[in-house]
């Protein structure tokens, strides 16, 4: 079968024996390219990658049934787990699809039963890939907590911030979004965030650099918190004097896990099953499997507009 690989620091789209073995195959119907990606091929401190790419999938199973994917595979054992937090597991980085093990940018993938996530009647597989994005700002408003009365700011207008400000409208908050490019601004427009002025009770840092953390800490009342759903690849400068006589808490937020009401991801299912708006904002692009070089040149250049750019096998 096909699969999106990165050979000598540069995306490839190779041919490799169709996987089998235990667990539940799942035919490609689509898969997103994330931030993360981009630094994985980019990246020359990282040690290569030597798996297919792809963490945000979306598809259908053998009997046909719609599903999106969390690409996680857990110990199921270790201490974390045991509560539920599989999302901190011992393996780490080597439990996640795409990073640690295949993953979904190819004709199909294979994966534990539990890793499956049925589609809510409607949303359409093509768009489902989002499901994995917005589980993470599930999460993230999850350990925060916010209610409905409080104000949220969210710096950065990728992918992450977009869903970031989706979730705070579903729970009913005002939304202000700080955003590099006028195609981010207006997307955030169309899904419900205003220009920031003023404190926030929850910042979402959604950009992972230095200067997004300061301006997070910056539009943070007194004694807020500053939610980080996404990972900071390197050592970052803390703006200390503002973060310590603000008494800001910062609130680092891992994937998506389980709790009582249940799994994020399937949280995340349901939300963009009642808000078409989202993926007909996010998904910018869509290219075939076979155009994976390209997809990824758009999706690292922004000069098109690009915000989710999308591999539909």
């Amino acid at each position: 079968m096909r699969a999106v690989r990165v050979e000598h620091g540069a995306v490839r789209v190779v041919d490799i024996p169709a996987p089998s073995g235990p667990g539940v195959r799942v035919r490609v119907a689509s898969a997103g390219i994330c931030g993360s990606d981009l630094h994985l091929v980019g990246s020359p401190d990282l040690p290569p990658i030597e798996v297919t790419l792809g963490h945000e999938v979306a598809g259908f199973t053998d009997d046909g049934t719609p599903v999106a994917i969390e690409p996680l595979s857990p110990c199921g054992h270790c201490a974390m787990c045991a509560v539920g937090e599989y999302n901190l597991c011992v393996k780490s980085s080597a439990m996640i699809h795409g990073i640690g093990i295949d993953g979904g940018m190819a004709d199909e993938i294979w994966v534990a039963e539990r890793a499956l996530v049925p589609l809510p009647s409607g949303l359409d597989p093509g768009d489902a890939s989002l499901v994995e994005p917005l589980a993470v700002l599930i999460h993230s408003f999850r350990r925060s907590g916010v209610d409905p009365s409080e104000r949220v700011a969210v710096v950065g207008g990728g992918t992450i911030g977009l869903c970031a400000v989706a979730v705070a409208r579903a729970r009913g908050c005002e939304v202000a979004l700080v955003a590099r490019h006028d195609s981010q601004r207006e997307a955030g427009e169309r899904l419900g965030a205003s220009e920031a002025h003023g404190e926030y009770d929850l910042v979402i840092e959604a950009a992972g650099t230095e200067s997004a953390l300061a301006a997070a800490v910056d539009l943070a009342k007194p004694s807020a918190n500053v939610s980080i759903p996404g990972i900071y690849w390197g050592s970052v400068k803390m703006p200390g004097l503002a973060l310590c006589f603000k008494q800001v808490s910062l609130c680092p937020a891992t994937l998506y896990g389980r709790h009582a009401g249940g799994r994020d991801i399937d949280a995340a299912a349901a939300l963009l099953a009642t808000n078409p708006a989202l993926a007909q904002t996010l998904i910018t692009h869509r290219y075939p499997l076979d155009a994976a070089v390209e997809a990824f040149a758009t999706a690292s250049s922004r000069a098109d507009g690009a915000i989710k750019v999308v591999l539909e096998p």
